[in-house]
């Protein structure tokens, strides 16, 4: 790590440690966040932090395994985000996404991409699910909408994109919402986003537009954002698309969630 300031060394020393238990243990884990964007994009990011992603049967394994090498571990938020800390540095460890929706899966694994980071045999999550799980995320102080245009530019055309619409089902006009504006962003691009995958979802809107919801009073914007349709569920009526049925979060994961933004807002 020659040329390395201290404490950027020390963090990568961490997340060397991290990487290096987790094989040790064979705990199967796929490396996200910013390495596996640049390994992707190539782009230039700056990768200042380290996204692990697992699957939720093998988190206590890996927090079992990490106490034991004598790092201190949590859930942060028990429906889908755990961190393990060395001193004030820490690495998320993510089995699900914030809305609950993007569960972290066996296909994750299936499709993953080998590579390396710091030497290690790693593998990445596939973009394709990196795509998925980004979507969703459109809150005031963060939109990801930018990084999936990115993943689109460099990894379309090597996508499946059947497979990338399938992930979203009945929230499809997520995924086609962010296609539309990659057409605006690239437009010398746009056919990268296969002609039939558009003419698949705009078939589908052509069949809804003249139709409504069967549901009273109904709601998706909490999937988008814990924070900017808080009053549409606390004091306009509308249910919780977060909870189940519908959803896969219960009453108190959405408390617990909604007062982490609540805290945020205050520093």
């Amino acid at each position: 790590m020659m040329g390395l300031a201290p404490k950027e060394a020390e963090t990568y020393f961490f997340y060397r440690q991290v990487i290096g238990i987790l094989n040790r243990n064979f705990i199967c884990f796929l490396m996200g966040g910013g390495f596996a964007f640049e390994f992707y994009t190539h782009i230039g990011r700056s990768i200042k932090d380290m996204d692990i992603f697992i699957s939720r049967k093998s988190l206590d394994r890996a927090f079992q395994a990490l106490n034991e090498a004598g790092f201190r571990t949590e859930l942060t938020f028990p429906h889908w985000l755990g961190k393990v800390f060395y001193q004030e540095m820490f690495i998320d460890i993510i089995f699900s996404s914030g809305n609950g929706l993007c569960e972290v899966d066996d296909i994750w694994f299936e499709r993953a991409t080998p590579g390396q980071v710091f030497g290690f045999p790693v593998r990445f999550c596939p973009p394709e699910e990196m795509i998925w799980s980004k979507a969703f995320i459109m809150e005031r102080e963060r939109y990801d909408g930018g990084d999936i245009a990115h993943l689109m530019l460099k990894c379309g055309n090597r996508l499946d994109w059947q497979h990338l619409v399938n992930r979203f089902g009945s929230h499809w006009r997520v995924i086609l919402s962010h296609l539309i504006l990659f057409g605006y962003v690239y437009p010398s691009e746009r056919l990268l986003v296969p002609p039939r995958i558009l003419r698949l979802l705009l078939d589908q809107f052509d069949k809804e537009i003249d139709t409504t919801s069967a549901e009273e009073q109904s709601c998706q914007g909490p999937l988008l954002s814990r924070t900017q349709y808080r009053v549409d569920i606390e004091k306009m009526g509308y249910k919780d698309p977060r909870l189940s049925p519908e959803g896969k979060m219960s009453a108190e994961e959405t408390a617990l969630w909604t007062a982490a933004a609540e805290a945020e807002d205050m520093k």
